[in-house]
């Protein structure tokens, strides 16, 4: 790899606007050769919208990009490559069916018309000579782990002499052990000078721990930043919420039921191809605990939460609630008192050209009082239990009307969780509940989580998100290969082995 430095990237007053909406207005942002800079804020609050803008996703209304000082035109991502920028997205790119070789080679801009394959693969084994760490080039992608197909990722970019790299909540999908491992590896070729980075997380522990400075957005507003060392954490919450009064943490109370209430034995589910995705499964869920259930993506985890939630059937083995054979069906939900936040409720939950208020009352709307004779709806008790529900638990909407659709993606699962609690609960399950969410969305549904909790009920927490089962759960069990390969009470938890553990080893 060259040993000159990156080139230097800045962006001035930039403002994007969507109709009448502006996403974005008046941001600037430099950075240095070989900085590793971390972009922070809620959802919505214009990160995404800027490094599209500056990758050429998106064209600006206003503002300037800078590189090595002077103005750029970056029209495409293929003509970001021109100034020698990339970027590598939260979900992966590669072709699963391709060999890493094949995936790198083939990402050029500019290929000739018949591909010399001899003398492609010698150019990649004697680039990879240059890397600081090593992927194998002749594996198919479909058979890597999340850590390796994270680092071919990032040298797909290096292959293709980038030499700024935007990186998307890069660690989302790696195990702790990967994240830090892959991170400190850019960390260092940025204090060489070998790259620059510019990453979007929402991590506070990976931008005091790797970043050397940070950009903090608000409402499509830069609102603050500076070097990291000379930030609290507190400092980088406050300007992301600004005078936001966020849920404060529910304090953990009580002891959890002797007999459990949930009893899964031997499951066995296959996904939609077909394949296996549970393997011979069993726990118990005990009232008074929160359950967590960590593990990286596509490990099981929705096929089991599909299973709970009654919209996919096992091949094998039972589950039961206080000792009763469990089916998931709609009216034996409501018996045993079971209800479910699955991921993505805006597809797994609701219906979303219905209102928020016709939604909230989907589990219960042919019975007393949303309905006489047990079909005719009672309008004015289901917007009086909305208007409720909305205030209670901080849903933001326009009306009870409202489609639910048009809502923001914290609002939808406030919306759904205030619809699964509003009930009496015994038994919750709530899969990545706070993925993709700001700040004041998280702390909410966090609180109510651990009311639930201190309430009696049993939580089924399954989470991508290790930090946040470690704030919530009691007991924590990780999920790889469709089985359960470790399980402790939160106080007696080994970090290094569940993160050995979430990849499988």
């Amino acid at each position: 790899m060259t040993t000159s430095a990156p080139p230097e990237l800045e962006v001035i007053e930039m403002t994007k606007r969507f109709g009448s909406f502006t996403a974005l207005e008046d941001v600037s942002l430099r950075l240095p050769p070989g900085e590793f800079h971390a972009l922070l804020g809620e959802n919505g609050a214009g990160k995404s919208t800027l490094v599209k803008c500056i990758m050429g996703f998106y064209h600006a209304d206003q503002g300037t990009v800078m590189v090595d000082q002077r103005e750029v035109e970056i029209e495409t991502p293929k003509n970001a490559q021109d100034h020698a920028l990339g970027m590598v997205y939260q979900h992966f790119t590669l072709v699963d069916n391709m060999t890493v070789a094949e995936n790198l080679v083939m990402a050029q801009s500019h290929l000739p018309s018949v591909i010399q394959w001899k003398q492609e693969i010698e150019s990649l084994h004697a680039f990879m000579q240059t890397m600081p760490f090593q992927v194998p080039l002749e594996a198919y992608v479909r058979d890597l782990a999340a850590g390796i197909k994270q680092k071919a990722e990032i040298l797909k970019q290096l292959y293709l002499k980038n030499r700024i790299l935007i990186l998307d909540e890069p660690t989302s999908v790696l195990t702790p052990q990967e994240a830090d491992e892959m991170l400190g590896l850019i960390r260092e070729m940025t204090q060489q000078k070998q790259l620059s980075v510019l990453m979007i997380t929402h991590k506070f522990r990976e931008v005091e721990k790797f970043a050397d400075a940070v950009t903090i957005l608000r409402r499509g507003k830069r609102v603050g930043g500076g070097r990291v060392g000379e930030l609290t954490r507190d400092d980088m919450a406050s300007m992301m919420i600004g005078s936001e009064t966020l849920a404060q943490p529910t304090h953990r109370s009580g002891q959890r039921q002797p007999q459990p209430i949930l009893e899964v034995n031997g499951l066995f589910v296959d996904d939609d191809n077909g394949t296996p995705a549970v393997k011979d499964l069993s726990f118990q869920l005990y009232p008074g605990e929160i359950l967590g259930v960590a593990g990286v993506s596509g490990n099981g985890q929705p096929e089991l939460v599909e299973v709970l939630a009654g919209q996919r059937q096992p091949l094998q083995g039972t589950v039961k609630t206080r000792s009763s054979v469990y089916s998931g069906r709609r009216a034996e939900m409501r018996n045993q008192k079971f209800y479910c936040l699955p991921e993505e409720p805006l597809r797994n939950a609701c219906v979303g050209t219905m209102s928020v208020a016709h939604n909230m009352v989907l589990r219960n709307f042919d019975v007393s009082p949303f309905a006489w004779g047990g079909w005719l709806l009672n309008h004015r008790a289901i917007r009086r239990q909305a208007e409720a529900l909305i205030q209670k638990y901080r849903v933001k909407t326009p009306t009870p009307e409202t489609q639910i659709q048009f809502l923001s993606g914290g609002n939808i699962q406030r919306a759904v969780l205030a619809r699964e609690l509003s009930n009496e609960v015994d038994i919750l399950v709530v899969a990545n509940p706070c993925f993709g969410l700001d700040f004041g969305a998280i702390a909410d549904i966090h609180s109510q989580l651990m009311t639930a909790r201190n309430n009696g009920v049993a939580v089924l927490l399954i989470s991508e998100d290790l930090d946040e089962i470690i704030e919530l759960a009691d007991r924590v069990v990780v999920m790889s290969g469709g089985a359960f390969n470790y399980e402790s009470t939160i106080d007696q938890l080994d970090l290094q082995t569940v993160g050995n553990r979430m990849a499988g080893h």
